[in-house]
């Protein structure tokens, strides 16, 4: 590894890739995109070439037997990506990894061990995180700013017409929690600081077995509690809405807000809205380069692989009440 940059290999030519995090590496101070592997040889050339990426692949294998690659960046399917990032791991590579990390609770603890027994990172791409609109929000609410903390509401829904999009597919672990759900329970649990008790949640099922539209309720301690809403098949909207004892906070496209400058508009009764004015920022890059600021400098991550895990044993537990009925489920 360069002592000013990470060299980064992708795996898959995904278009997440493509649009937002190969671009994000490219523009970051200390990282840069060395390869790209897809299994077809000719299509990581086409890949490559489009994106000035110097070294294509034809197999995944390939990328990761490259011994100048410090670090891969994985977007396949959620079905693959226990068996890469431990692939991965063996290698000495280390793995930021696309959201959710895997199917299940289970499958993130075996990724995480394989990534401790090889000493190198493994980290969760939840980009939104880095923004500084998010870091802001997450000041206000643990500083008091809104009082008591006592509920939380969010929705990510988007309208995906297509049906053999890979959302669709159950073997490979598509749904509307798997693919925007999972931030709603991030950011409740981030916001709250802790793991919920329990959960309940409904689901209308998809013809092939996903859930095309999921509602949740996280229940923690002191009563607060968190309730989402995700679709595949709704028009798009996300937010998030934090109410306190004293006031609450607005939060308008919580989870891709562009790279502009962005507001956050805070509310207390019988007083004139307070508008936070936040730059705009890349948080793809900001991601990118915490986790290369990590790995140069043996820093740990901000969010290390136990984040990963606990967000998916909520996920596992909404799962479990969608499939009993609406049943109240623990986390286990």
């Amino acid at each position: 590894m360069s002592k000013n940059h990470v060299n980064w290999g992708v795996i898959s030519t995904a278009r997440i890739g493509r649009r937002a995090v190969i671009p994000a590496i490219q523009a970051s101070y200390n990282g840069r995109v060395l390869g790209v592997a897809s299994r077809q040889i000719a299509k990581a050339k086409s890949f490559a070439a489009n994106l000035n990426i110097p070294q294509a692949y034809g197999s995944y294998e390939a990328l990761l037997d490259d011994e100048d690659i410090d670090a891969v960046y994985i977007p396949l399917p959620n079905s693959m990506h226990r068996e890469w990032a431990i692939k991965a791991a063996n290698k000495g590579k280390h793995v930021l990894c696309e959201k959710p990390m895997a199917l299940n609770a289970v499958e993130c603890v075996e990724m995480e061990r394989a990534a401790e027994e090889n000493h190198v990172r493994l980290m969760e791409a939840f980009m939104y995180r880095f923004h500084p609109r998010i870091q802001k929000l997450i000041e206000l609410v643990r500083g008091g700013e809104i009082g008591r903390l006592g509920a939380i509401q969010t929705a990510f829904t988007f309208r995906l017409e297509d049906k053999s999009n890979i959302r669709y597919k159950l073997e490979l672990g598509g749904g509307a929690l798997m693919d925007v759900g999972c931030y709603c329970v991030n950011i409740i649990r981030t916001l709250v600081g802790m793991q919920p008790d329990s959960v309940s949640a409904s689901a209308q099922w998809a013809l092939s077995g996903v859930d095309g539209r999921l509602a949740g309720t996280l229940y923690f301690e002191q009563g607060i509690i968190g309730q989402f809403d995700c679709a595949l098949t709704l028009a798009s909207r996300q937010f998030c809405q934090v109410a306190g004892s004293d006031g609450y906070l607005d939060v308008p496209r919580t989870f891709l807000p562009g790279k502009t400058s962005l507001e956050m508009q805070e509310y207390h009764a019988g007083k004139p809205a307070k508008t936070h004015y936040i730059d705009g920022a890349d948080q793809y890059q900001l991601m990118v380069e915490h986790f290369a600021d990590s790995i140069q400098h043996d820093r740990p991550l901000r969010y290390p692989p136990s984040e990963a895990i606990a967000n998916m044993h909520v996920i596992d537990a909404l799962y479990r009440s969608a499939r009993n009925g609406n049943q109240i489920e623990e986390i286990l």
